[in-house]
């Protein structure tokens, strides 16, 4: 299977998260960020929740800070817009995302645009008329409505990172501990489903959406000189080239 790297991201590397509520991107992200946060140089990150009210706005925030630990530079967002209610106010949903483009992001993780949830569908529809030139992956989140599909895009997880993202998301988000759903099982079953999907090595992985995704070929000549630059850094790593007497 051809493997795309995003350790080629810039560095500082921008990455905007995007969701609805106070969950959301844990979820359907939250193994993805925590691997990025640990892996690259420098990630600096902006973090939009749309509906958060009370206790859930509390949960978010201490979720989010738990989440973002390690991140070079970090920014939550939080708004108390009525759950279910966000399609009737898209003109002030739309302006926010407007004042986001200044971020300019690498990377943007929104919610699917197929989702069954409407505020679900006004998120990832605003992501994708504002943010017209950025990578964007639309993440999934297991609900009753059943709207799972066949993502193609996928992130491997160490088991380390995928066993954190649930306790995370079961130490921060207690409200939601009553709701059948919101289980330390499902949340693993998605995840070896997905990595099953990928042959990922740890049988764990998180999927996304890419619907519009560009790759870069070298021109002739380039791909040899990157080879012979990413051996020269790797050896520097590792330690003296020569032991001068």
């Amino acid at each position: 299977m051809l493997q795309v790297s995003l350790t080629d991201l810039p560095s500082p590397s921008r990455i905007l998260v995007i969701g609805c509520h106070s969950d959301d991107i844990e979820i359907g992200c939250g193994g993805t960020l925590l691997t990025l946060i640990e892996s690259l140089p420098s990630v600096e990150v902006r973090w939009l929740v749309l509906s958060a009210r009370g206790e859930r706005a509390d949960e978010a925030r201490r979720s989010a800070e738990a989440f973002l630990e390690g991140a070079a530079g970090s920014e939550v967002i939080l708004h108390d817009y009525r759950d279910g209610f966000l399609p009737y106010v898209g003109a002030d949903v739309k302006q926010l995302f407007e004042d986001l483009k200044p971020f300019s992001p690498d990377l943007v993780f929104t919610h699917y645009s197929n989702d069954r949830h409407q505020d679900h569908r006004l998120a990832a529809e605003l992501t994708w008329n504002t943010f017209r030139n950025n990578l964007i992956l639309e993440y999934e989140i297991p609900k009753y409505d059943g709207d799972f599909g066949s993502p193609n895009v996928f992130v491997g997880l160490s088991r380390t990172v995928a066993e954190r993202k649930i306790e995370l998301l079961m130490e921060h988000f207690q409200t939601q501990r009553d709701r059948r759903w919101f289980t330390d099982d499902l949340f693993s079953a998605v995840m070896r489903i997905r990595g099953m999907e990928s042959n990922a090595p740890s049988r764990l992985a998180e999927a996304f959406y890419g619907r519009k995704v560009v790759l870069s070929v070298p021109a002739p000549g380039e791909a040899e000189e990157s080879r012979q630059e990413s051996e020269l850094a790797a050896a520097l790593r590792s330690g003296p080239l020569l032991d001068n007497p």
